[in-house]
């Protein structure tokens, strides 16, 4: 019996330190380093994240990328599925994740270079590139770079650049953040649902045709089970040399609204300043305040009522917010229980002083 109890507590000892052990683990998070350009390993690193950080109670892992082009050719949608996985870049200059679909693939849910599944996913200092064929198109070229259906997804000094779809929300319950990023597109590039909060983007419309002719969309929100829909607080937007507007209401209950807006060549925005032509549902809420020309300059009319249409159905509204309504957009106002700007600034990674 003795000798029995012996063996059982050794056993018992045994299991309960491989217990620590991989909690242990579990707990420290992994860091993967790659070498400059290796789109392989990056691809097998997120696989290899996907696995261990699974469980929705997983401590953050990350994965440094060193200056370099990482190109993953026609592939699309890599999956990042696993929870608090932090993907790094030493610059948004340097570091290139790219994708190239080809035309005849084309589509908003087809062609994403990332589709984010898992929640407190951290991008940081990189670009993503879907480098798509865009003016070879056609009638159409939704070419993805990020398809977000997780949640709490946050962005530092993050570039996105396409045309059509550069960026598409795509959960209705969702919180997404976005801080010190530039977003480059010519057609409905910033689009989907939930509630994605835009804090000092740079926001640049791209030539809706190659000859310079047409009108850029910026967004396309289509808000459903969220409160606030689209936000873009003190952003600056700039154009190449064609004429935009703010944006569209896509489906169900669309909101979007501009705060404190710096427009670096507002003679190029069209005078309705939101498309009036909606698409699924009649406008909810587009609505702008403070907005400001590149010299500091209130560029914002008195009143700006916009006639809304939708298959011979119309709406007029008031797009200009009262300025004491304002801080209702506030990033404190809009997401209360998730303060995404402390997150970003706890996982902010300082690539100098780490290396």
């Amino acid at each position: 019996m003795k000798l029995l109890l012996n063996s059982l507590q050794k056993t018992f000892m045994l299991i309960l330190t491989l217990t620590l052990c991989h909690h242990s683990v579990a707990k420290e998070g992994k860091k993967i380093w790659l070498k400059s350009g290796d789109a392989k390993g990056l691809i097998d690193a997120i696989d290899e994240l996907n696995k261990t950080n699974a469980d929705s109670l997983c401590e953050r892992s990350y994965i440094f990328l060193p200056n370099g082009v990482y190109d993953f050719g026609d592939k699309v949608l890599t999956t990042i599925s696993g929870n608090n996985i932090s993907i790094i870049g030493e610059s948004m200059d340097g570091v290139i994740v790219k994708n190239s679909p080809d035309v005849a693939n084309e589509g908003i849910s087809k062609t994403a270079t990332f589709l984010i599944k898992g929640a407190g996913t951290y991008l940081q200092s990189l670009t993503i590139q879907n480098a798509m064929k865009f003016y070879e198109s056609k009638f159409a070229g939704r070419a993805v770079t990020v398809q977000d259906k997780g949640n709490h997804t946050i962005m530092k000094k993050v570039r996105l650049l396409s045309y059509q779809d550069t960026y598409y929300s795509n959960c209705s319950t969702s919180q997404y953040y976005f801080e010190d990023c530039e977003i480059h597109g010519n057609v409905d590039f910033i689009c989907g649902e939930g509630d994605v909060y835009f804090n000092r983007c740079t926001i640049v419309s791209e030539k809706r045709n190659l000859n310079g002719k047409g009108e850029s969309t910026i967004a396309a929100p289509r808000t459903n089970k969220t409160d606030r829909g689209f936000v873009m607080y003190n952003c600056v937007v700039r154009t190449d040399n064609t004429r935009f507007n703010f944006g569209r209401a896509w489906k169900e209950k669309a909101m979007l609204a501009y705060v404190n807006t710096t427009i670096e060549q507002p003679e190029l925005l069209v005078a309705t300043r939101f498309n009036p032509n909606c698409m699924g549902t009649i406008e909810q809420t587009f609505v702008e305040c403070g907005t400001v020309d590149g010299k500091g300059k209130s560029i914002v009319p008195a009143s700006n009522v916009v006639e809304f249409s939708l298959k011979g159905e119309k709406r007029k509204a008031e797009t200009i917010l009262p300025s004491a309504d304002a801080k209702k957009y506030a990033i404190g106002n809009v997401y209360k229980k998730w303060r995404a700007d402390k997150i970003c600034k706890k996982l902010y990674f300082e690539w100098k002083n780490n290396k």
